[in-house]
C-alpha cells in the first residue's frame, strides 16, 4: 500500500472524523437522559428512536464514510492517533453542555496526550 502523505485536507479531515464522533457522544448522551425506563419494551424501543439517538447515528454513519475514504492509501498508524482526538473533544462538550467538571489532571492529561499526538504525527 502506498502511504499518501498527511496533507492539509488529510489532516482537516481526520480532525473532522474526531470532532464527529464527539458531537456523536454528546447526542448519545443527550439521548440516554431521554431513556424511558421502567414503562415497558415498547416505550423504552419507542424512546431509542428518539431525535438525539437517530441524529448521533446519522451522524457516526457520515463519520464513518470519511474515516473509510481517508484511509485509502493512509497507512492505519497515522490516521488512528487522531482517533484519540475524540477522548479531548467529549470531556470538553460534557463541560460545555452539562456543566460537568474538568480537574486539573484531566487538562494535565489533555495536554500530554495532545504532545503524544504531536510526536506521532511529526515523527513521520
Amino acid at each position: 500500500m502506498s502511504d499518501a502523505a498527511l496533507g492539509f485536507g488529510r489532516v482537516l479531515g481526520l480532525l473532522v472524523v474526531a470532532l464527529t464522533l464527539g458531537v456523536g457522544q454528546l447526542l448519545f448522551k443527550l439521548a440516554a437522559e431521554r431513556l424511558v425506563l421502567g414503562q415497558g419494551a415498547r416505550a423504552l424501543a419507542l424512546s431509542f428512536a428518539s431525535y438525539p439517538m437517530l441524529s448521533a447515528l446519522a451522524l457516526y454513519a457520515a463519520a464513518t464514510g470519511l474515516w473509510v475514504y481517508l484511509l485509502h492509501g493512509l497507512a492505519l498508524s497515522r490516521a488512528y492517533p487522531f482517533i484519540a482526538l475524540a477522548f479531548a473533544v467529549v470531556p470538553l462538550l460534557g463541560a460545555a453542555f452539562f456543566g460537568e467538571a474538568l480537574s486539573l489532571r484531566y487538562w494535565l492529561g489533555l495536554s500530554v496526550m495532545l504532545a503524544g499526538l504531536y510526536i506521532i504525527v511529526a515523527s513521520a
